[in-house]
Formats: structure tokens, sequence, C-alpha cells
């Protein structure tokens, strides 16, 4: 479906195609909420497209606890874009660092970074805080307020980006990782010829620390 009737109001964007992340207090009250945006969608007040509870732990992954939508969307791994994106934001650098090359790309990008400056994606990823579970949905709107009086009356928050601009970045993350795969293999090739032993040690170093920290992370959370 194409991102349609999109306007601009000053710096932001309005579509009746969107992205949302609900967040609650208390959190059990996400499942509330995409049960009550069925019954919105089972009315017509509003078209459901694919919605998901997901859960972040304290190291940054994304566990899909409940969904419903669209065939294609199976979960992280689904073909849809709501899969796509849990794909993305499911993890510290999300598919930023996969591959064979994670650990030397993730030493180039600060994921904290890229939520701080202006990214809807950041800005999805930060709404889903670690130890806390939120609804991700993707939804065609009639009016704004229908889903953020659903949400209210359930003790939620509603961060709203359109539809367009989430595939749009998630096509640059994409490109972003190959470029950096391409960057790395060349790194790789170029440091058989030329390399300062000073400054191998050092990035060594760097990246024995972030090991051992992620394997403290994982031992304080079993």
């Amino acid at each position: 479906m194409s991102d349609i009737t999109t306007t601009t109001k000053g710096d932001e964007r309005t579509s009746a195609y969107n992205v949302i992340s609900a967040s609650f207090d208390p959190d059990t009250n996400a499942y509330a909420a995409m049960t009550a945006l069925k019954e919105l969608d089972s009315q017509g007040r509003l078209g459901l497209e694919a919605a998901a509870v997901v859960f972040r732990d304290a190291d940054g992954n994304l566990d899909v606890k409940d969904q419903v939508g669209a065939n294609e969307f199976e979960g992280a791994a689904g073909g849809g874009l709501l899969g796509l994106l849990i794909g993305v934001i499911g993890g510290p650098l999300g598919v930023l660092i996969g591959g064979t090359y994670g650990l030397l790309v993730g030493s180039l990008l600060d994921f904290d970074e890229i939520e701080e400056s202006g990214s809807v994606l950041g800005q999805i990823s930060a709404s889903v805080a670690p130890g806390h579970t939120a609804l991700l949905a993707q939804v065609t709107e009639q009016s704004p307020e229908v889903v953020d009086s659903a949400v209210a009356q359930l003790g939620g928050t509603v961060l709203r980006r359109p539809v367009a601009d989430v595939e749009a970045e998630i096509a640059a993350a994409e490109q972003a990782q190959r470029d950096a795969k391409h960057e790395a293999t060349k790194e790789l090739v170029r440091s058989h010829k030329e390399h300062n032993k000073e400054q191998v040690q050092a990035t060594l170093a760097q990246l024995k620390g972030k090991l051992k920290h992620r394997d403290k992370a994982a031992s304080a959370g079993s």
C-alpha cells in the first residue's frame, strides 16, 4: 500500500499510513491495546495491517510476545514491514552490525548516536525501553485521535511516524550495512600490507573490552 494523504506541518510530516509505537504503564496494557486496535479495525475506524507486542531485554534484544496481521508477517523474521522494523531495532545496533563483519562494523557505529540524530528508526527504537513491553503497529488512520484515545485510556503514549519514512530509513540502513561491509573488506586486505603495530594492538584491546562487557551483561541476565 502506498503512503497516502501525506502533508507537512512545519518540520513534521503527517500521514494516514503510519507505524506507531505505544508504551504503557503498566506494561501489560500493551496486550489490551492490541485487542483494542483489532476491535477498531473490525469497526472500520482504522485499518490494522500488522501489530506486535514486544519486550526489550537488558541487552537491547526484542522478543515478540504476541502478534497479529498480514500473512507475510511472521515474527521478527517475517517479510512484512513490521517484521523488518523489529529486525532493525531488535538489538543494540540492529542489522547495522549483522553478518560476517559484525564486530568490525559495530566498532564503527553507535546506535545511541543514531537515536539522538532525529532518525525515525532511532526514535522508534528509543520508544521501546529496556526491561519494558510496548506495542508496535502498522495502521491506516482516518484520524490520529482514534488510536491516541484508545491508547490513552490504557495509560499509554503514542509515537507515530509515516510508513514512507520508516521504509526509506530501513532501505538506507541496508545500504549502510553493505557499504560498511565493503569498507571492512577493503580494510582487511589493506591491513596485510600496511599496518602500525601500536594501532593494531590498541584496536584489539578495544574489541576485547567490548567482548568482556558483552559477556558480563549476558552473565548478569542469565
